[in-house]
């Protein structure tokens, strides 16, 4: 009997380490699973967090991919302007040196012309000078040659038969020397009064 007391005695021992072991586990079990619960909520609570920031993150790269699509787009739009804007720049500055070059052309033709005309008309005003001086001259002589016209006819008119027969007497020839002598001078007077050309 002593052996089944010992046994039930040890049976309960071992019932209550058992128990006790048993009990100590469930704690430890109880202690572990309260532990890996609130490990787990936390764990579920930073992925939340870490889910809304991931979103707010795709958001804020969704919002600056619309950005830079609109700069893109904004760069392409200012880059054809500004090419537009070059473009038509240079045209104007070519048209502006195409009719720069047709202004030199005209002016030097003008200044040619204008040089020209100048040329000709001191020519003119020289030739207009010698002219002038000319007809001057011509004048002059004209005036007397018309004086000395006049005067030969009014000698021709003055001449009477007797200077006549006188200025023929053949004797002595005196008179005729001095008539012929008048008429040289008077010859000479006319030629003096002739325009050389």
């Amino acid at each position: 009997m002593r052996s089944s007391i010992l046994i039930v005695v040890a049976i309960a021992c071992m019932r209550v380490g058992l128990a006790h072991a048993a009990d100590s586990d469930a704690d430890r079990l109880r202690e572990a699973l309260r532990s890996a619960t609130l490990q787990t909520r936390q764990l579920e609570d930073q992925r939340a967090a870490l889910q809304a920031k991931l979103a707010d993150a795709e958001k804020e790269r969704a919002a600056a991919k619309v950005q830079i699509e609109a700069a893109k787009a904004e760069t392409r739009r200012i880059e054809k302007r500004e090419r537009e804007t070059t473009d038509e720049f240079n045209r104007r500055l070519a048209e502006r040196d195409e009719t720069l070059e047709k202004w030199k052309a005209a002016y030097e033709e003008a200044a040619n012309v204008a040089r020209d005309r100048d040329t000709a008309r001191a020519k003119f005003e020289a030739e207009a000078k010698a002219y002038k001086a000319s007809a001057d001259s011509c004048v002059v002589k004209n005036t007397q040659l018309i004086k000395h016209g006049r005067d030969l006819l009014s000698r021709y008119q003055s001449v009477t038969i007797g200077d006549t027969i006188v200025a023929r007497e053949p004797v002595l020839g005196l008179r005729r020397v001095e008539v012929q002598n008048a008429i040289q001078d008077e010859q000479d007077k006319i030629l003096d009064q002739k325009v050389a050309p």
